[in-house]
C-alpha cells in the first residue's frame, strides 16, 4: 500500500515565509514612521522651541540620511554574511536610543550627533536589509514578496504623520518623541529578535560565473547603474519636496496642492501593483530605461503644465513612476548579477540613492533659485532624470546565467 506523502512540511515552510514578510511589513511601517516621517511632522516645532533655523534642523535630519547611506554599504556585507535576524534587532534597539539621543539633545552640536547615530539605525532597518532579507528567503517568489512589503509599508506616513501629529497637539516634540521610541522599542526589536529566526539559506548561483563583488562593483554596467539610480531618483524625490512651492507660484492654494502631494502618493501603489506583471511582459534593462524615462517625462511636464487638473494627472503619474522605481532598484542587482552578493552591492547602490534623496529638496530650491522659478526648475531635473535613462541603455552585464539571461536580455 502506497503511503500518501504528508504536507506538512511545504505548510510549514510556507507559514514560516509569511511569518518573515508580516515581521517585516510591521517593523517597515514602524522603523520608517518613527526615524523619518515623524521629523517631516515636528520640525516645525523643533526649530520654533530651540531657535535653530529651519535649515539647520533639516541639515541634522539629512546629515542622518546621508551616514545612512554610507554605513549601508557595511550593513550589506554582514548581511550577506550573517543574515538579517541580528543586525535588524540591533538597528531597532540603535534606533530608539537614538531617537532618545535626539529628544535629550542639549545643543545643535548634540543633535546633529544623535542625528548621526539614527542614521547608522536606519541603514539596518530600513529599506535595504528588509530587501536582502526577501531576495534571499524567498528565492524565485522575491518579486511578490517585495511588491507586499513595498505596498504596506507605503502606509508608513499615512499611520505614523496623523499620529505624530496628534500627539504633538498633547504635548512637545521631545515628549512626543519619547512616546515614538516607545512605540518602536515596543514593536520591532521582539518582531525583529522573533520574527527572523529562520535559518540564513545558502544561495546557488544561478548564474554561470559569479564574479567577485569587487569586481562587480568596479564594472561599467554597475557604475552605469549607479549613477542612474542617483539621477532618477534625486529627480523623482525633489518631487515630493518641491510641488507645493511649485502649484504656489502657480496660484494653486496650499490645500489643493497637498491633494496632489496625496494623490501622488497613491499613484505609488498603483505603480507597486503593476510591477509583476511588467517584470513578466519586458526585459531588465528596457524596463529600467522606460520607467526612468517615464520619471524625466512627468518630472519636466510639471514644469510645463499650468492648469490644476493637468498637474495633479501628472502629479499621480509622477507617483506611479516613483513607486516602480522604490521595485526596480529592489530587483535591479538580482536580475543582473544574481543573488549571492545582493546585500552587498544593494548597499553600494543604495548609497548613492540615498544620498540624492537627502539632498533632492536642497537641490530643487538651489535650482529654482538660480533658474528664477519652480517651473524652469523642474524641467532642468527632467533633463537630469533623462541623463539616467540613458545611463540605464548601458547596464546590461556582461556575464548571465542560465536562470536570469531569458529575462534580462529579452525586450
Amino acid at each position: 500500500m502506497t503511503q500518501a506523502t504528508p504536507p506538512a512540511a511545504p505548510s510549514a515552510a510556507q507559514h514560516g515565509l509569511r511569518w518573515v514578510l508580516v515581521t517585516l511589513c510591521v517593523t517597515e511601517i514602524t522603523s520608517w514612521g518613527v526615524l523619518y516621517y515623524a521629523f517631516t511632522v515636528l520640525s516645525e516645532r523643533i526649530s520654533t522651541d530651540t531657535g535653530w533655523s529651519a535649515p539647520a534642523v533639516t541639515a541634522a535630519f539629512s546629515a542622518g540620511l546621508v551616514t545612512s547611506a554610507l554605513v549601508g554599504i557595511p550593513v550589506g556585507r554582514w548581511l550577506d554574511r550573517v543574515g538579517p535576524r541580528w543586525i535588524m534587532t540591533a538597528g531597532s534597539v540603535l534606533g530608539v536610543l537614538s531617537v532618545v539621543a535626539v529628544v535629550a539633545a542639549p545643543n545643535y552640536g548634540w543633535f546633529v550627533a544623535a542625528w548621526v547615530l539614527a542614521g547608522v539605525a536606519m541603514s539596518a532597518v530600513f529599506y535595504a536589509p528588509a530587501f536582502a532579507a526577501l531576495t534571499r528567503f524567498f528565492g524565485t517568489d522575491a518579486v511578490r514578496a517585495l511588491t507586499v512589503l513595498t505596498l504596506v509599508a507605503g502606509f508608513a506616513s499615512t499611520v505614523f504623520a496623523p499620529m505624530t501629529a496628534a500627539l504633538s497637539a498633547q504635548m512637545s516634540w521631545r515628549q512626543t518623541y519619547l512616546v515614538l521610541a516607545v512605540v518602536m522599542a515596543v514593536i520591532t526589536i521582539p518582531a525583529h529578535f522573533f520574527g527572523l529566526r529562520r535559518p540564513w539559506p545558502t544561495v546557488t548561483a544561478a548564474h554561470h560565473h559569479v564574479e567577485a563583488p569587487g569586481r562587480t562593483a568596479r564594472s561599467a554596467p554597475f557604475l552605469a547603474l549607479t549613477a542612474a539610480f542617483a539621477l532618477a531618483g534625486l529627480a523623482s524625490y525633489a518631487v515630493i519636496a518641491n510641488l507645493v512651492p511649485l502649484m504656489s507660484q502657480r496660484g494653486i492654494g496650499t490645500g489643493p496642492a497637498a491633494v496632489a502631494l496625496g494623490l501622488g502618493g497613491a499613484g505609488q501603489v498603483l505603480g507597486r501593483l503593476g510591477y509583476q506583471t511588467l517584470v513578466r511582459r519586458v526585459g531588465v534593462v528596457p524596463r529600467t530605461v522606460v520607467i526612468m524615462a517615464g520619471v524625466a517625462a512627468t518630472t519636466a511636464l510639471l514644469g510645463v503644465f499650468t492648469t490644476y487638473a493637468a498637474l495633479v494627472a501628472v502629479a499621480i503619474g509622477a507617483g506611479v513612476m516613483r513607486g516602480i522605481m522604490t521595485l526596480l532598484q529592489a530587483t535591479a542587482v538580482t536580475e543582473r548579477w544574481g543573488s549571492t552578493h545582493y546585500g552587498h552591492l544593494s548597499g553600494l547602490l543604495s548609497a548613492p540613492v540615498m544620498i540624492a534623496t537627502a539632498i533632492g529638496p536642497f537641490v530643487g530650491a538651489a535650482l529654482a533659485s538660480l533658474l528664477g522659478g519652480y517651473a524652469a526648475m523642474f524641467v532642468a531635473l527632467g533633463a537630469i532624470a533623462a541623463a539616467g535613462a540613458l545611463l540605464a541603455v548601458a547596464t546590461r552585464p556582461r556575464i548571465y546565467g542560465v536562470a536570469s539571461a531569458s529575462r534580462a536580455c529579452s525586450s
